[in-house]
């Protein structure tokens, strides 16, 4: 799905039977480690490896018999990441956005969750177990929140991959509005704009 256009949830529930709902899920959780002894890290955020060879978040599409998004969010969470993500709940609450896609008729809800450390170590540790590890997902991988002295390292260059549909806008304002990065003048952080 191209980016498409935001819209509040209310209209997105509104748009009829002709579209389709995916949700995604960003889950992080402070992370008091220090790279090199000298970097750090603040958070731990996820993403994954898709099968296409796109970053994205982990869900996916919310079926007929899900009775809500956040049913679905959840479903998808567990058939991607494992029975680990069984010890907490993505609730509506966690909702951050929606982009609506013209071509397909797809709205992209986001949604980011904050666990503790150990949980979020567990999903990690249960992903290659879940159903669709190898398939749909081919790995987990963690957002460098940082950036290097070379001014290129870390958070830069992550974000010169490729990523699927809405999922880098998603990150970067999910980073700022969270508070995930530390302060430039701390680190010297900057968040490129996609030229």
């Amino acid at each position: 799905m191209a980016v498409g256009r935001k819209v509040e949830l209310a209209e997105a529930l509104s748009l009829g039977p002709g579209w389709r709902h995916a949700c995604h899920a960003l889950l992080y959780a402070p992370d008091p480690g220090m790279l090199f002894g000298a970097i750090p890290l603040r958070y731990a955020v996820l993403m994954q490896m898709r099968f296409d060879g796109r970053l994205g978040f982990p869900g996916g599409f919310v079926d007929p018999q899900d009775s809500s998004l956040e049913d679905g969010l959840n479903r998808e969470l567990r058939e991607e990441m494992g029975e680990a993500v069984s010890v907490f709940r993505v609730e509506r609450a966690d909702y951050r956005s929606s982009h609506a896609g013209a071509r397909p008729r797809v709205v992209a809800h986001f949604y980011a969750k904050r666990l503790t450390l150990e949980q979020l170590e567990a999903v990690e540790a249960g992903a290659p177990q879940a159903k669709d590890h190898g398939l749909e997902v081919l790995g987990l991988v963690r957002v460098p929140l940082y950036t290097l002295p070379d001014g290129v390292g870390g958070l830069p260059a992550f974000l010169e991959n490729s990523f699927i549909g809405a999922a880098r806008e998603q990150l970067l304002e999910a980073l700022r509005d969270l508070e995930l990065l530390a302060p430039a003048s701390v680190l010297g952080l900057r968040t490129p704009a996609r030229q």
